[in-house]
C-alpha cells in the first residue's frame, strides 16, 4: 500500500514526437561554423510549416539533449533572443564558431547558412 500524498513512478517513459525526433536529427547535424534557421530546420525534419515548433523543442530540449541551440536564427538571419535573455550568450557562440554575427545579431545568411549535402542528416 502506498503512502498518502506519493504519486507511483510511472512505468514507462514516453517517446519524443516523430517530427520532435526528426528536429534533433537535423539540429545536431548543422555543423559547428554554420547557422540554419527555424523554418529551414522544419522543412527538413518534414514539416514545413513547423517553424514556431522548431523553436518549442529548442526550448524545451536544448539543456536534455545538448542540441547546439545557438546554430538556429530566424529567417530575417538574426538572432531572435532578446538582448539581456540570450542574444549575447548566442552571438558569442556564434563567433567562438568564426560565424560573424552583427552588434544587433545579424548574420549574412547568404555566407553562413548551412545547406547539407545528400545523406549529411543521420536518419537512422
Amino acid at each position: 500500500m502506498r503512502s498518502r500524498g506519493v504519486l507511483p513512478r510511472p512505468t514507462r517513459i514516453r517517446s519524443l514526437a516523430p517530427f520532435t525526433e526528426r528536429v534533433i536529427r537535423v539540429i545536431r547535424a548543422v555543423p559547428r561554423g554554420r547557422v540554419a534557421t527555424y523554418g529551414q530546420v522544419a522543412a527538413l525534419a518534414g514539416g514545413p510549416t513547423g517553424a514556431r515548433q522548431v523553436a518549442r523543442i529548442l526550448h524545451s530540449l536544448s539543456g536534455p539533449k545538448a542540441l547546439p541551440w545557438h546554430r538556429i536564427i530566424n529567417a530575417g538571419g538574426r538572432i531572435s533572443l532578446p538582448r539581456g535573455a540570450g542574444l549575447e550568450e548566442q552571438r558569442k557562440r556564434l563567433r567562438s564558431e568564426g560565424v560573424t554575427v552583427g552588434a544587433a545579431g545579424n548574420v549574412d545568411l547568404s555566407r553562413w547558412r548551412w545547406v547539407p549535402r545528400f545523406g549529411e542528416i543521420p536518419w537512422d
